[in-house]
């Protein structure tokens, strides 16, 4: 079976609630949140609010100001000012580690598995090397621990859609997979960790396991160099380029490019994802709605008449949404969270499961590998386990 209709088959499960917590007491979920230092993601703090089956029993928030507001918003008394006090005094079966910046991420979740919770909902960008990645994995695989990363267009019931498109022939050979960044001032290396991710991590679904990749980074036209290397914002780690080109070899053998060049007057409109097929495109805009659209006919054809773009919902190309609601909670994540909590029931992974995110990472990190290399194309996952951005040579 193929990478992408097993996916789509797995995601099944999402549109049956597990009928088991009926009989249950309320699952017990924490949260760990750093007011001005990632915040509580988007959404990743109140998407319990939302589930009747379960009731937040801790919050753990080391700045005192932003600990008291969240205790508020999120209807509880029991907040503390650190995450492994948090842990030891409230013993939950659920931690949403929610800070954006992902400096954090290795060693609250390894708190927590460590703490014996069944399940971890973490933001994206997942952590910051594969040996940060390997650290995990290894802990989660020790204590049973299913970890989900909030790549959320995973959950999209219109990728199920997408995969009907292209199993039935309707979008022709699949020529090639592009992606590119959001294209603002934070065009390049940070784009790309930001909300590159989301396209990368699509590439995966798509195309299977990268095999290698080839990469150039760019720093006002000119190839980066160890001396344009600086500490990222929002905890990202090493960082640089404005400008970013890489190409992936995926499992099934198509080709993925990702692009990212800063302030790119595309007006954001360029941050997506196009399987370019030789009778039609799918562009996949993160965070619209409708997310997808297909336009048919031969994209290399300028003799066609003009293309419509139709919308994919989850129930079609070109048809009308008809469930809103499940939309609606693949946007505030409670599609993902739940389930997280049946992968820890069924004793299975998670559809966005931590191997995802380790994945994802390695892509990220691959860019940055290759450049040190010259742009040489270097297998995936990587020999180099840490920051390549940090071992870049000097040029002078």
């Amino acid at each position: 079976m193929k990478r992408r209709t097993f996916l789509a088959a797995s995601s099944a499960v999402l549109l049956t609630p597990h009928l088991s917590f009926a009989a249950e007491a309320k699952r017990r979920v924490a949260v760990i949140g750093h007011t001005g230092r990632g915040n509580y993601g988007h959404g990743l703090d109140t998407v319990w609010l939302q589930m009747p089956e379960t009731e937040i029993v801790g919050l753990a928030d080391a700045n005192p100001v932003g600990l008291a507001a969240s205790m508020a918003k999120l209807k509880t008394t029991k907040g503390f000012a650190g995450f492994r006090e948090m842990l030891d005094q409230t013993k939950p079966e659920f931690v949403t580690v929610a800070p954006r910046h992902p400096d954090q991420h290795h060693d609250m979740i390894m708190a927590a598995i460590e703490s014996g919770v069944k399940g971890v909902y973490c933001e994206k960008p997942f952590v910051r090397t594969p040996a940060e990645a390997d650290s995990l994995i290894a802990a989660a695989e020790k204590h049973g621990t299913k970890v989900a990363i909030a790549h959320r267009n995973r959950y999209h019931p219109a990728l199920a859609q997408i995969d009907q498109l292209m199993s039935s022939g309707e979008m022709g050979k699949l020529l090639e997979i592009r992606g590119k960044g959001k294209g603002d001032r934070r065009g390049g290396g940070e784009d790309l960790w930001v909300l590159g991710t989301h396209i990368v991590n699509l590439f995966a679904y798509f195309g299977g396991a990268p095999q290698t990749c080839s990469a150039i980074m760019l720093q006002d036209g000119k190839p980066v160099t160890a001396a344009d290397v600086k500490p990222g914002a929002e905890g990202l780690g090493p960082l640089a380029a404005n400008e970013l080109h890489a190409r992936y070899l995926m499992e099934d053998g198509t080709i993925a490019y990702y692009d990212s060049i800063a302030n790119d007057d595309t007006a954001g409109n360029g941050y997506c994802l196009q399987l370019i097929g030789s009778k039609g495109v799918v562009t996949w805009h993160i965070d619209r709605d409708p997310i997808t659209h297909f336009a048919p006919g031969n994209p290399f054809d300028p003799a066609l008449p003009p293309r419509k773009w139709l919308p994919i919902t989850s129930v079609g190309v070109g048809k009308e949404e008809t469930n809103p609601k499940q939309i609606k909670q693949v946007h505030n994540h409670v599609l993902a969270v739940r389930d997280l909590i049946d992968a820890v029931v069924d004793a299975r992974e998670p559809i966005c499961n931590i191997h995802e995110g380790a994945t994802t990472v390695e892509m990220v990190c691959g860019v940055f590998e290759s450049h040190r290399q010259n742009g040489q194309a270097v297998e995936l996952p990587l020999a180099e386990r840490d920051h390549p951005l940090a071992k870049l040579p000097s040029t002078g």
